[in-house]
């Protein structure tokens, strides 16, 4: 659910920028016990992050607190 009021929504909406007005995104991640960009990684550690698979784990469906 957006905290955004059906107008601001609109506006949002209605927001259009042009590829010159973009700029990139710097995307980290955690190699090693500290946070790396991964644009400094090489081409085969750039291929193996784009590999990565997430997960959510699941609750072990305890209903008590001694689980």
């Amino acid at each position: 659910m957006s905290h955004f009021s059906t107008p601001e929504q609109a506006a949002l909406a209605a927001v259009q920028l042009t590829d010159d007005e973009r700029q990139p995104c710097e995307v980290w991640t955690r190699v090693m016990g500290y946070h790396r960009p991964v644009a400094s990684f090489n081409t085969g550690k750039q291929g193996e992050h784009a590999e990565r698979r997430f997960f959510a784990e699941q609750g072990r469906g305890c209903s008590s607190n001694a689980c």
